[in-house]
């Protein structure tokens, strides 16, 4: 059984090219691993029991979104927790601020996928076939 966690703060530090991610604390990035690899955990619904040492695959996937949710909470401190988005219809118009990473983009998906094990839903199932 691997270990947790996963990834230290010094790996999202060298991978960032956020300022505002360097200069986190260590102990929120602590806290935004650990988010991160309760993500990869409820999205894959895999614990990662069976492994001794996680796949880089994986490992990349917790430093992607880890990065995120920094990067995320930097700029909710810095805006006070607001976020500039815009919409009208007519002619349409958009803004935004651009200070927020979507989870959804980051397409960590792809990293997962070989991961992901079904969930069986509660009940009894009956397989029928033709004879």
């Amino acid at each position: 059984m691997a270990k947790r966690p996963w990834v230290v703060p010094s790996e999202v530090i060298e991978y960032t090219e956020y300022n505002q991610v360097r200069n986190r604390s260590e102990s929120k990035l602590r806290i935004d691993i650990s988010r991160a690899e309760q993500y990869v955990i409820s999205y894959t619904n895999n614990c990662f029991d069976e492994y001794d040492i996680i796949p880089d695959a994986v490992r990349t996937a917790v430093i992607l979104i880890a990065e995120a949710y920094a990067y995320n909470a930097c700029s909710d401190e810095m805006s006070g927790g607001r976020r500039l988005k815009s919409e009208s219809f007519d002619d349409y118009s958009y803004t935004s601020d651009g200070a927020y990473i979507d989870i959804g983009g980051l397409d960590v998906d792809v990293l997962l996928e070989p991961f992901v094990k079904v969930k069986m839903k509660k009940g009894i199932y009956m397989r029928m076939r033709k004879l």
